[in-house]
């Protein structure tokens, strides 16, 4: 096992590891014990009372953060000619059809989301296997699959995201950067964890947030109160 740095140390000093901070408190700390030179992702990791083996328990939706996720992502359109000039105006990276499903069907997935209009999901129905476990494939409950794909791709581009409970009951997602400031990172940590409350599952019986914590790339992680967020 690998012995901790002494900069991983001393982030790991400043955590009361038997205390739960509040959301507020552990947007401004986790910028004090990040550990990287470069601007670190943080990330929320919610632990949720679901059993994801049944269909009518698989939280999964979409949520605009009100500061972006501090990354610009890259954006493929898959479409007809018809929409591709609206792709193309609204800011899509990659536009076009055959061409990037036989890109992909090849190993190419250099993307962070792909759009698709619904006439040509029949086509990109055989992906799935290359797309799905990489959380690539359209979909119309996140807003992937539409005929509008101008709107789509320009809420992408400006801080919209994608989240989906895992086989273990939780959801991980990208809230902002270290360089962000503690209220834009509270600000979105609220809005994602409001998203996924209102997507509680009627037959999800018990606690439902059973476990919220708060880390940046490489660092430490916090503890988070439930409490705290539960407006």
């Amino acid at each position: 096992m690998a012995s901790l740095t002494k900069k991983r140390k001393t982030a790991e000093a400043k955590i009361d590891k038997n205390k739960a901070y509040s959301l507020k408190e552990a947007s401004a700390m986790v910028k004090d014990v990040n550990t990287t030179k470069f601007d670190a992702s943080i990330d929320l990791h919610i632990r949720l009372g679901v059993d994801p083996k049944k269909a009518d328990q698989q939280v999964r939706g979409t949520v605009s953060l009100p500061h972006g996720t501090g990354k610009t992502k890259r954006v493929l359109v898959l479409c007809t000619p018809d929409k591709e000039a609206d792709a193309k105006a609204a800011g899509a990276d990659y536009v076009g059809l055959d061409e990037f499903i036989q890109k992909i069907e090849g190993g190419w997935v250099d993307v962070d989301v792909i759009i698709a209009t619904p006439s040509v999901m029949p086509k990109i129905g055989k992906l799935g296997k290359i797309l799905g476990p990489r959380n690539l494939m359209p979909n119309p409950k996140t807003g992937t699959v539409t005929n509008n794909v101008a709107e789509a791709v320009n809420e992408v581009k400006g801080g919209k995201i994608a989240f989906k409970v895992d086989k273990a009951g939780i959801v991980h997602a990208s809230i902002g950067r270290v360089s962000f400031n503690p209220d834009k990172i509270e600000a979105n940590g609220q809005e994602l964890i409001n998203a996924i409350i209102r997507l509680k599952p009627s037959t999800a019986k018990g606690i439902y947030l059973k476990g919220l914590s708060m880390a940046s790339t490489m660092s430490p992680g916090i503890s988070i109160d439930t409490k705290s967020v539960q407006n």
